[in-house]
């Protein structure tokens, strides 16, 4: 066993001790417990008495934090050249009785988080807004924004109804914006479409593939973690370099149960989210990347099943990438298709936005609309920016324009993560008017100060933010009421005789703005069907017009909430899925991964199942 651990050790380039545990052949707990007694020390495996010099996070990274009352001095939860440097000084003869005791790195970590609740609480939720307020979401809109808003709008009105030639250059120039918004989609769909994207012929060796670490937010998902758990185990990484944060809200037992009952390995850490507010996923992502270990992070979420080979993939990516490319976004597809219509023309949605539009904006080096899930960073930059904004509800949303407005890059994966989409109305438009609040409240932010906007990303740059606004925010508000003025104008008195040359500019433009929008929706959709292999589902392209007025409804409550409630989140159920192949799969390998682990007392209890493929 030792032998077989040494190997992976050479072969993955990392600490012995680390391919031991990670290979899940011996426990933690057993490790550490053997190297209390081999050094002659005491062994704390639960609670112990932490003194005044605990710096968090550096005294979990460290692996050593100061001890209060009689006894050692130092708890010590060593590592790779700390832990040679202890077993060299047992060598030598030292006495380590009185200076120190061992624990475990997870029992380290519980210690300490527990101890600077309130730094991590304080500083998951305040340090963009402390450090940048002008990026956060926190102060919501400014008075000169509001006053501008109440501007337009009466503008707007008075223009309506006393001003008739007024409304017609008012409509030419809303005319004007939605053709150039219709126009950067078709762009995109064009951009796309070339053939630039090669899978990777030659592959990194383990040994030179970076620590890697993934991000899970949980809450509420006890009846999902198996199959969790079983598709991150699935992933194809050297495990000696894998570090897995899954993090929990505090009165969240049922979760936190449920993962216990896993018996994870070392590589997994439960992270418990001291009580703060506002309760976002965003926060909880921020209280986990102080404590990753790993050069590059992964974000996916509670339901996902990402390709095997994808952190592979991201890393050698960043490998041969320039330091400005800071972050990959792979593509997202709908695994529970079956379900019902609303699942299928999910599935159309997400095929033409991650297999078009983002491949598409990527390549025209444009930022991109950000996933939520399974998106790769640089753990540098993100702590550099400070990681995510917990006022904002749709932290892609903002995560990916501030990345851009930094000077960083974001580029697109070709590898996929399934995911469950919501099968019922009510759970469709809960989800769906949490993301528009979040575009609405990035709207708010980078409109907060335009003179600092530009000076940030040029006035080519304020345009392209211009115009995704319009395609996420005012398009999905406004859009299905124009359409539906245009068809009932059209049924109703035909083709527009316009009488002078703005009223026919006018017509022109609303027309071109109709047949490009409808059949930018069409044409995208299609293209991205055909990537995905959907084209079965052409059947039910008409019903994306009641489709895409469910988005406007979703709209609309979103700005209701947005002006009542814009730090609530509205939490999206999983594990209801009844098509998903991926859940027959899941359970069964982790009932197999579970049963192995537990049909055997010892500490070892590894030796009595079948070694994992990665070895």
């Amino acid at each position: 066993m030792l032998s077989e651990a040494a190997e992976l050790a050479r072969a993955q380039s990392v600490a012995p001790e680390a391919a031991l545990l990670a290979g899940g052949f011996i426990t933690e707990s057993f490790f550490y417990r053997s190297l209390a007694a081999h050094l002659g020390v005491a062994f704390i495996e639960k609670d112990a008495s932490l003194g005044d010099g605990v710096r968090y996070p550096h005294s979990i990274s460290a692996g050593i934090a100061p001890l209060s009352g009689p006894g050692p001095r130092w708890l010590v939860a060593p590592r790779g050249a700390t832990l040679s440097s202890l077993l060299r000084r047992k060598d030598q003869g030292e006495e380590m009785a009185g200076s120190l005791a061992i624990t475990t790195p997870a029992n380290m970590s519980r210690l300490v988080r527990a101890l600077a609740a309130p730094l991590i609480a304080r500083h998951a939720s305040l340090a963009l807004a402390t450090r940048y307020p002008q990026l956060s979401a926190r102060a919501g809109a400014t008075e000169p924004q509001c006053c501008a808003v109440i501007a337009a709008i009466a503008t707007f009105g008075l223009a309506c109804a006393f001003a008739p030639p007024m409304t017609a250059a008012l409509a030419i120039g809303a005319g004007l914006l939605f053709l150039a918004a219709i126009s950067l989609r078709l762009f995109a769909g064009a951009a796309s479409a070339e053939p630039a994207r090669a899978g990777l012929v030659s592959r990194v060796y383990d040994r030179q593939l970076p620590p890697y670490s993934i991000i899970v937010a949980l809450h509420k998902e006890a009846r999902i973690v198996r199959e969790l758990v079983a598709a991150l185990d699935a992933i194809d990484y050297p495990r000696g370099k894998l570090d897995i944060k899954l993090v929990i809200e505090e009165d969240d037992d049922a979760t936190r149960l449920a993962l216990e009952a896993l018996d994870l390995p070392p590589i997994y850490e439960i992270v418990v989210a001291p009580r703060g507010w506002p309760r976002t996923k965003p926060r909880a992502l921020n209280i986990a990347l102080s404590l990753v270990a790993g050069e590059y992070v992964a974000i996916f979420d509670a339901e996902d099943v990402p390709a095997p080979q994808q952190l592979r993939d991201a890393a050698e990516r960043f490998l041969r990438a320039p330091p400005q490319t800071a972050c990959l976004q792979a593509q997202l597809a709908i695994d529970n298709i079956e379900d019902s219509w609303l699942t299928r023309l999910f599935a159309i949605e997400y095929a033409a936005l991650f297999d078009v539009v983002t491949h598409g904006l990527a390549d025209l080096r444009l930022p991109i609309p950000l996933g939520g899930t399974s998106n790769h960073f640089r753990t540098d930059v993100l702590r550099k920016i400070c990681g995510w904004d917990p006022w904002n509800v749709t932290e892609d949303a903002d995560l990916g324009l501030r990345l851009d407005r930094f000077g960083y890059r974001s580029e697109t994966l070709v590898s996929t993560t399934r995911e469950e989409a919501p099968a019922e109305i009510k759970a469709w438009i809960t989800q769906r008017r949490r993301w528009s609040k979040g575009w609405m409240q990035t709207f708010v932010t980078l409109s907060r100060n335009p003179a600092a906007l530009r000076k940030e990303v040029g006035w080519s740059g304020v345009m392209v933010y211009a115009l995704m606004m319009i395609n996420l925010v005012i398009g999905p508000l406004f859009g299905p009421f124009l359409t539906g003025v245009v068809i009932v104008d059209l049924a109703r008195f035909g083709l527009p005789h316009p009488d002078n040359i703005i009223s026919a500019v006018a017509a022109t433009l609303w027309l071109s703005v109709a047949a490009f929008g409808a059949g930018s929706i069409v044409w995208i959709a299609l293209l991205g069907m055909k990537r995905r292999k959907l084209l079965r589902l052409w059947l039910f392209l008409p019903l994306l017009l009641p489709y895409y007025i469910l988005i406007s409804a979703a709209s609309w409550a979103a700005l209701y909430d947005l002006i009542m409630r814009p730090f609530h989140w509205h939490k999206t159920e999983h594990g209801l899925a009844k098509s998903s192949w991926k859940k027959s799969q899941a359970l069964a390998a982790a009932a197999a991964r579970l049963g192995a682990r537990k049909s055997a007392d010892l500490p070892f209890a590894p030796l009595a199942r079948r070694r994992p493929a990665i070895f």
